[in-house]
Order: C-alpha cells, then structure tokens, then sequence
C-alpha cells in the first residue's frame, strides 16, 4: 500500500477511479469467494463485515495496485514541461523513519481541471509561501493518465 500511495501521489488521477476499483473488486471477490471465507473461519455475526474488508483489502487493493503500475510503467517515453498557478498551502507532518516530526509543504495546483496535491520534502517548508508556480515534466501513462515526472517549484 506504501508504493499504491507513492504512485498515486505521482499520478494526476481523480482518487475516485482507485476507490471505485478498490470497491468493484473487493465486491466481485466477496460474491466468488465469501463460501469459502465462511467455511474456513468461525460464524461469528460479523463475519461478512470481516469478509468485506478482507476483500476490499485484498483484493481490492491488488487489483488498484496493478492498474496504477501498469499506467505508471508503461508510459510514454516523451514527456512535456507545463507550469502551474499554486492555488492552496498547506503541510503535513511525515517524512523518514528519522524525520517523523518534520513538516513537509503541499502545493494545491489545478491541473487541466483537477485539483492535483504535490508533497515536497521537508526543506521546502521554511519558505514556502515564497513560491508562486509549480513546473512539472509529465509524460502520458498508459491508461491515460499523466505521470509526473519532475516537479520544480519556482
């Protein structure tokens, strides 16, 4: 799920093409297999709900991973340089098992019409309400959606 997000955090996508994946799958999976998830463990009253997170998880998230790798992967080699106006500011807390308290910047920029989050590392936080644009190298992944590439602030 850590690479899912790192790809996703790559990829101009609307998140909600991964959860509507994440949810078909998860549910065909259950409607197959839910027979047998029920004969290997107990009959608890909750095991369908144990069942759907299992398969949402499972599956689901397999399923997604797989179409975000392959739209990822199997890009185009060409890529283009457009430049962005940085709509919103903010942060979030994160960074390495080292840098856990550190504040990382996230620019809010409108990408042909999709709000689009970029994280930047952490020492970009000190002066981040300097910067006006974001410049990004994007290249066309294979499902159509755009992979970024590079990222500049500027």
């Amino acid at each position: 799920m850590y690479f899912q997000i790192q790809i996703f955090r790559n990829t101009i996508i609307n998140w909600l093409i991964p959860a509507l994946i994440i949810t078909v799958f998860g549910i065909i999976a259950y409607r197959i297999d839910f027979r047998n998830f029920k004969n290997t463990y107990f009959h608890y009253k909750t095991i369908k709900l144990y069942a759907l997170i299992n398969y949402f998880i499972g599956f689901g998230f397999i399923a997604c991973s797989i179409f975000m790798f392959v739209n990822y992967h199997f890009a185009d080699q060409k890529s283009k340089k457009e430049s962005y106006k940085i709509v919103e500011r903010t942060f979030i807390r994160g960074g390495t098992k080292y840098r856990i308290g550190e504040e990382q910047p996230v620019f809010t920029i409108n990408y042909k019409g999709v709000k689009k989050e970029l994280v930047f590392n952490h020492q970009y936080f000190e002066k981040m309400n300097q910067y006006k644009t974001v410049e990004l190298e994007t290249r066309n992944g294979l499902f159509g959606f755009d992979i970024l590439e590079n990222k500049k602030l500027n």
